[in-house]
């Protein structure tokens, strides 16, 4: 657990300068991709990557602020961070308080451990896939379990500021279902914690957009898959991730026809 709690340590000084920021009337740039980026961003970056490299001299650093290192480098990775320093801009710009921070460890095409610091309520949540997944509140320690749906509407979780005309087409395959929106990475922590059962992204997204709500789903005794059944595979060529299923159970996914079903939905 030191590891995991050095590295918590390390989102809670980037969470501070972000609030630092959050407080002022900040600025807002739009990136080449048309996603914004303020200060708090730019800050966080600089204390997670100096902060990294000095602990993890041998590890490389792929954070969404520095991501100019090209494929022929990182092909030869055999594990390296993978670091969002504030995912949920927009969330951030609207002052919702719904953003995070984001560290994960990947070894070879795997997230192994998972961070997610939460600045506005001081939430951490961690995660070794060899051992479980936690939430760190006021420093008390619970330890995070799926929940399997079962009983009751199916409680899933959607992106507040990327909504996706497919949904509906899935949501169409549950039985009784409620709705719950959430920013960033915070979808993940809210399968991770049984208080979601299910959470279907069908628009693109960035490898650190995922990789540590992977970890703590996974380590949670959850899944995060592609619509044929595999989980995501990071260090690709590109780095953007198909549409992906988080739940708590494969075999509910399957039961539900949910897998499988890209086709039909156009999202191959």
């Amino acid at each position: 657990m030191k590891d995991l709690e050095f590295l918590a340590d390390i989102a809670k000084e980037a969470g501070k300068a972000i609030l630092e920021v959050y407080g002022t009337e900040f600025g807002v740039e739009t990136k080449a991709d048309r996603s914004p980026l303020t200060e708090a961003d730019t800050r966080s970056h600089q204390i997670i990557s100096r902060a990294l490299q000095a602990h993890y001299p041998e590890i490389p650093v792929l954070s969404e602020e520095g991501k100019e290192i090209d494929y022929a480098t990182r092909r030869k990775w055999s594990r390296f961070w993978l670091v969002d320093p504030l995912d949920g801009t927009k969330e951030f710009i609207k002052r919702n308080g719904e953003f995070t921070v984001n560290i994960a460890l990947v070894e070879g095409r795997t997230p192994i451990w998972g961070m997610i610091y939460i600045p506005v309520p001081a939430v951490v949540y961690v995660a070794d896939v060899s051992q479980g997944a936690w939430q760190i509140k006021d420093g008390k320690r619970q330890k995070l379990t799926v929940k399997v749906p079962r009983d009751g509407p199916v409680r899933v979780i959607k992106s507040r500021s990327h909504p996706s005309p497919q949904l509906e087409t899935i949501l169409d395959l549950l039985p009784d279902h409620e709705l719950i929106t959430r920013g960033s990475a915070l979808k993940f922590c809210a399968v991770a914690a049984g208080e979601a059962d299910f959470y279907p992204r069908l628009g693109p997204t960035w490898e650190w957009d995922t990789a540590a709500g992977q970890a703590i789903v996974t380590a949670a005794g959850g899944v995060v898959l592609d619509f044929k059944g595999k989980p995501l595979a990071y260090n690709k060529t590109s780095l953007i991730n198909g549409p992906f299923l988080v739940g708590s159970d494969p075999g509910w996914l399957a039961e539900k026809g949910i897998l499988g079903r890209a086709s039909a939905l156009n999202l191959d």
